[in-house]
């Protein structure tokens, strides 16, 4: 696999760099996946095999991680902030705009998982898995309280999720803290750069990275339609954790307010998600006018 481009290094440098920081706001954003939008703009496949053969091609794969990780990074700072203050002022639109973004991800990820020959028994493999991600995070939201003072395994398994949520399409570390009761100290950690809090996730991200890259490599190159379809019902399985986190609507304008929030991102995310097609689509249209 080509992970290289050595005809146009600075321009695909700069593209992983920018693919990179939406892939790290997907990590950050509830219902979001960094990893599903790795899949959309094309990414996932390189990036776990750079991963899974890191030290095989070292030179190479780190040419190409380097400014993927750096730019997820940046989205991930930078967009904590932001996250954490919408929550904090503006809750209801700032939900639903998750909703939209979520949304807006769907069609995209569908097209990718009908990539390589599938069939249509992949269907009740989706359906399998969606209904087993519902148990899943319906479960997490119903044992675990909200916990306030986490202590030191609770920080790693913070790592592990965000490894989790990087590496593997539609398992969301967001959703999961969030059914934790680690979702809003997770942001507003990262937002105050609270080392006690990031250095023990750092443990658990970097563990987490090595054990799940190394599955996912495996399992994309002796069952890709079957992985994904698996993983694309999970993602689905996300959505209803949403809704429930859409605060409840008090009257007609804020209703109003929250479809134009969810419309506006399910817009967004599905025009970054397939920038260049859709960039192609919007010439040709004002061409015609």
């Amino acid at each position: 696999m080509v992970l290289y481009n050595k005809g146009g290094e600075p321009v695909e440098t700069i593209k992983h760099f920018l693919k990179g920081i939406i892939a790290g706001v997907g990590g950050i954003a509830p219902g979001l996946s960094g990893s599903v939008l790795l899949v959309i703009m094309g990414l996932y496949e390189k990036t776990i095999n750079a991963l899974g053969t890191l030290f095989k091609h070292f030179k190479k794969n780190v040419k190409f991680l380097l400014p993927v990780c750096l730019g997820m990074a940046c989205g991930v700072l930078l967009f904590s902030k932001i996250v954490d203050f919408l929550l904090a002022n503006f809750e209801t639109p700032t939900r639903f705009a998750f909703l939209g973004l979520v949304l807006g991800t769907i069609p995209l990820f569908y097209r990718q998982v009908r990539k390589k020959g599938f069939r249509s028994r992949y269907y009740f493999v989706m359906l399998i898995a969606g209904l087993a991600g519902l148990m899943l995070f319906g479960m997490n939201r119903a044992l675990f309280p909200q916990i306030t003072d986490p202590n030191f395994f609770q920080k790693v398994l913070l790592g592990v999720a965000v490894a989790g949520s990087s590496i593997v399409p539609g398992v969301d570390s967001a959703v999961i803290m969030s059914s934790l009761g680690l979702y809003e100290l997770y942001v507003s950690s990262i937002a105050n750069l609270d080392m006690s809090v990031l250095l023990p996730a750092l443990i658990g991200l970097v563990l987490g990275a090595a054990a799940i890259s190394a599955g996912m490599n495996f399992l994309l190159k002796k069952a890709y339609t079957l992985t994904f379809s698996v993983i694309f019902g999970l993602f689905i399985s996300i959505i209803p954790n949403i809704l429930q986190d859409c605060y409840k609507i008090n009257n007609l304008w804020e209703g109003a307010v929250a479809i134009a929030f969810a419309l506006a991102g399910c817009i967004v995310s599905y025009y970054l998600g397939d920038i260049s097609a859709n960039n192609a689509r919007l010439k040709r249209l004002f061409k015609k006018k």
